[in-house]
């Protein structure tokens, strides 16, 4: 059997299992009537976010991508809509506004489309000592990587819960669990969205959404760079994945009906050290491996 194949006939069974509670309201459904259901997949212009607005469309969903880079976004959507047989279609759109829901909720509908799926991927690093770290820089990371991730969310899950079918797939890190000297605010964002990930599944289960969180090492996109943390040893000693990798890995855990989906060996191996060996042994370690050196560190 083709692994596509059993993937999809283990997922039909998940199904069963994920909505056994499930009682779809008939007005939540009605809502829907003559529009199509969508993947839509925040910060999805380039790396992770990128490869799972693929990964969901090689699976024949529609996807809405969503990122502020224009340009950016416009070629993702084209690339995978020559790819695949679906529809891409791109929106550019700060997540970070508290309108958000709403402005997303109105383009879908001019599209003809619903969040079936919501993928919270948009998110940014902050390398340095927290100290030194600017208060508006805070601020961005705050807003982002809690802030509209919680928004959607909760502005998502209701209506998912109504129509007894639905998901969403928060992207977090392995550093939601442990604290992360040298990046201390950005794992302590990712652990917050790991944390409402576990709760938030618990409280709807069996009532047919699928809720997970991925917890990835690091990954081979432009990301470390962009928070300036290159020259930190974890990018030396620790092999970064592909962001294709992580896409696949995210997308199998998430049919499955996994929680918390972990990529990779060596991050699953990690990532049950940290849970084993108490913070005072893995704080320093994880501090070290995290630390900005050199020019880097000038900079922050």
């Amino acid at each position: 059997m083709p692994p596509q194949t059993a993937l999809r006939s283990v997922a039909s069974f998940a199904d069963l299992w994920i909505g056994r509670r499930a009682h779809p309201d008939p007005q939540a459904l009605a809502a829907t009537s003559g529009l199509a259901p969508a993947v839509v997949v925040t910060g999805a212009s380039r790396g992770i976010g990128r490869a799972l607005a693929m990964r969901f469309a090689r699976a024949d969903r529609d996807v809405v991508l969503i990122a502020r880079d224009e340009e950016a976004l416009a070629t993702a959507a084209a690339d995978i809509a020559r790819s695949t047989a679906v529809r891409a279609v791109p929106l550019a759109l700060d997540v970070t506004l508290a309108d958000t829901p709403e402005r997303l909720d109105a383009a879908l509908r001019a599209a003809g489309l619903y969040a079936d799926v919501l993928v919270n991927n948009a998110g940014i690093g902050l390398a340095g000592a927290f100290a030194t770290q600017s208060a508006q820089d805070l601020d961005r990371l705050i807003a982002l990587n809690i802030t509209a991730a919680t928004r959607l969310m909760h502005h998502a899950l209701p209506q998912m819960l109504a129509r007894g079918r639905g998901g969403i797939l928060n992207i977090a890190s392995l550093g939601a669990l442990v604290p992360g000297p040298h990046q201390a605010a950005y794992y302590a964002s990712k652990a917050y969205l790991l944390s409402l990930t576990e709760a938030v599944a618990h409280e709807a289960r069996g009532r047919g959404v699928r809720i997970a969180a991925v917890a990835p090492g690091p990954v081979d996109t432009k990301f470390h760079r962009t928070m300036q943390a290159e020259s930190a040893l974890y990018r030396t000693l620790v092999p970064a994945l592909r962001a294709e990798t992580v896409a696949r890995s995210a997308y199998r855990g998430y049919q499955l009906g996994r929680t918390v989906i972990v990529p990779g060996v060596l991050a699953s191996l990690a990532a049950l050290a940290v849970k084993l060996v108490p913070h005072p042994v893995t704080v320093p370690i994880v501090g070290a491996l995290l630390a900005v050196r050199g020019a880097e560190r000038d900079r922050s």
